[in-house]
This record gives C-alpha cells, structure tokens and sequence, in this order.
C-alpha cells in the first residue's frame, strides 16, 4: 500500500515539477535560491499529501501550497536579508544561454516587474502566467472569480508600464 502511495505521488510531482519550478523561481533569487525552495515545496506536498481531500483538483492543492511555501519563505528570507550582505555580483551563467540579449532583457525586466507587485497580485500574475483559468486562480487564492478579473486589468497596466520603462 505504501509502494502505492509513493508510487501515485512521485507521478503527482513528474506531471506538476515545472510548475513548481516556476513559481519557485519567480520568489527565490538565482541561482540557487530556487532548487532550495522547490525541496522545500515538495517536503510541504508530501506531508500534507494524506490530507488531500480532493475538494479541488489536485493541480490546484499543489499551486496552493507552492504559493504559500514560496511566500512564507520569502518572507524569512526578507527578514534574513536586512541582517546580511548579498553577494549579488557573483553570477551562474548557463552554458545553453540560446536566447538573444534583447529576449534576457524582457525576460529579466518582466520577473523584476512581478517581484515589485504586492503579494496576491504577484500571485494571482504567477497563477495566470500557468495559463490558470480565473475560476481556478479563485479557488488558489481565496478571491471571486470577478475581483481577479478586476485585479488582472489593473496588474497588467501596472506591468506594462514598468517593463517599458525597463527595456527602454
């Protein structure tokens, strides 16, 4: 029975592991913050894996504590920082770089765009990215459907002029 249950849930993280990624990235700084987040995430899923009731699909449970794991670390992490100097100047770069330099600048302006939204708006910008219907995104964050609607106009204008001013 065991066997079984790992085996279902090692199947659960194959099928949503890029999606967890994502989100981790998006919340952790490069390069290695992200790996330390997504084993974060995945320890919260296993754990919390026999309490899955099945009231909503289990892509939307996952999304749910990915977010919340990633905020929460953020959060210790922020506290963290304001006691410690970043070594921002020391860089991995990967040696499969296949995009142009103008497609890095978008790339980059777009994630330093949704690390300055507020928390749910970075959220609901996350979940929406994952091509998430609104309908699901409510369920994720707790909101109606209609005010992510609302929310998601306001973000974009709030996006696109930031990266405007960035890749300019």
């Amino acid at each position: 029975m065991q066997n079984q249950i790992n085996q279902t849930f090692e199947q659960i993280i194959e099928a949503n592991k890029g999606k967890i990624y994502r989100i981790c990235r998006i919340y952790a700084v490069n390069p290695i913050e992200p790996e330390d987040l997504f084993q974060e995430v995945i320890y919260q899923i296993w754990k919390s894996y026999a309490s899955f009731k099945g009231k909503s699909s289990i892509g939307t449970w996952i999304y749910k504590i990915a977010l919340n794991v990633c905020i929460r670390s953020k959060g210790k992490l922020n506290k963290k920082n304001d006691k410690t100097i970043r070594l921002d100047a020391i860089q991995f770069t990967s040696k499969e770089n296949t995009t142009s330099v103008f497609e890095d600048r978008k790339y980059e302006a777009l994630q330093s765009c949704i690390s300055s939204l507020k928390v749910v708006d970075k959220s609901i910008v996350i979940l929406s990215l994952e091509d998430l219907p609104y309908k699901e995104i409510a369920t994720i964050t707790g909101l109606s459907e209609n005010h992510i609607a609302v929310k998601m106009r306001r973000i974009r204008k709030i996006l696109l002029k930031c990266i405007t001013s960035k890749i300019k």
